[in-house]
């Protein structure tokens, strides 16, 4: 049995984070990592954003093991037994730890029909395989109208592909942004090529050949040779479920990023967290929150003990269009909206109950430090407070 002081169930960028966050105060102690990706840590918003517009694969690897670390890679954690501080892979292989990290993410939501002809856009070998059916096809179909479904839509349209999107909201983004904006880049899209199908979802499809036939529930049909879906991820709480850790909408941490059960921690996209700034408990899904959480993490694993009071930020390029965010951006939320440009460059605010819980800053930059700032103020705001006050 192989034993580590410091034992990571993840490959992503929580548990390439973590990694970085131990070694700032241990440089001796031994590091493993058993990830069920076959590749080793890579950054992973280069799969919809840089990896399109040219930037080459050599360039997104986090270099995880020339920190010191073990990758066990293609292999998955199966078993957690606290009582002994071991783990089980799916390989039969087993690890003991002093500190174990969760980082297990999410896995993507999945349709009941399809099976391997949809691609659930998540990982490098998504990537792969999309780049390899957009050097020989022409016509794609993204289903979801979402962070992923967006920002993928854009990605390939931009590479010469003939794209449609179907969703069942009345625009793009449509659960995020408020109306008009929603509409906005719906006809956006429109404008750069895309077609937009709202309204509709896909109820079926078959692979004649190398096309694939497509039926809607609005009775549309069509063909594509390649069907991308990006409709959300479902956090990978079983295994910690099963070992006993406290579970809520992920795997529920305190401050210190420590899990319900002794030296087990969590961090990323599966970890229930408290926001200082939201007053709340809430998982968030982007980059910027699993980097920052898993090296919180990975230093807390070391002895440093401090307090994850961090307020994520993210982000998203659609085209040339760009927006970065703070706090909760939820539709059914007042919003208030303050165009310097409309469309093109402005501030929205989310309030609730007179507080601001989330902004979304459209095309404007350095912005973020006083977002934050605001998001922690208790208020109480009018829209009228809102203008011009970022």
């Amino acid at each position: 049995m192989k034993h580590y002081k410091y034992l990571i169930a993840g490959g992503g960028q929580a548990g390439d984070a973590a990694v970085r966050g131990i070694r700032g105060l241990d440089t001796e102690g031994s590091i493993g990592m058993i990830c069920s990706e076959i590749d080793p840590p890579y950054s992973r918003p280069t799969l919809s954003k840089r990896l399109w517009q040219g930037l080459p694969i050599e360039k997104i690897w986090r270099n995880t093991e020339k920190l010191g670390s073990d990758l066990h890679l293609d292999c998955t954690v199966t078993k957690i037994n606290p009582e002994n501080k071991t783990v089980l892979d799916d390989k039969g292989k087993e690890y003991s730890y002093d500190k174990l990290l969760l980082a297990t993410g999410g896995s993507p939501i999945r349709l009941p029909f399809g099976e391997d002809e949809i691609i659930y856009y998540h990982d490098l070998q998504d990537y792969k395989q999309l780049r390899a059916l957009s050097e020989r096809g022409e016509n794609f179909l993204v289903i979801g109208g979402g962070f992923i479904g967006s920002e993928i839509a854009a990605a390939l349209t931009m590479a010469g592909k003939n794209v449609t999107m179907v969703f069942p909201e009345n625009d793009i983004g449509a659960n995020v942004y408020p109306a008009q904006l929603s509409k906005f880049i719906s006809e956006y899209f429109r404008k750069k090529g895309v077609e937009v199908i709202s309204g509709d979802t896909i109820v079926s499809l078959e692979k004649t050949g190398e096309k694939i036939s497509v039926h809607t529930k609005g009775g549309t049909i069509f063909e594509a040779d390649g069907v991308v879906a990006g409709i959300g991820i479902r956090p990978n709480i079983e295994l910690a479920k099963e070992a006993g850790l406290s579970i809520g909408n992920g795997i529920i941490v305190d401050e210190h990023l420590k899990t319900s059960v002794s030296d087990i921690y969590a961090a990323g996209d599966v970890a229930s967290f408290y926001h200082s700034a939201l007053g709340k408990r809430i998982r968030l899904e982007h980059e910027n929150n699993a980097v920052t959480m898993g090296r919180m993490a990975g230093k807390n694993m070391a002895g440093a003990n401090e307090s994850y009071t961090y307020i994520p930020m993210f982000y998203s390029d659609l085209f040339d269009l760009r927006y970065e965010a703070v706090g909760e951006l939820n539709s059914t939320l007042e919003t208030v909206v303050d165009w310097k440009e409309p469309f093109k460059k402005g501030v929205i605010y989310y309030l609730k109950e007179e507080r601001v819980r989330g902004i979304l800053l459209w095309n404007m930059k350095n912005l973020l430090s006083d977002a934050r700032s605001l998001l922690e103020e208790l208020g109480p705001f009018k829209a009228s407070d809102l203008i011009d006050r970022l």
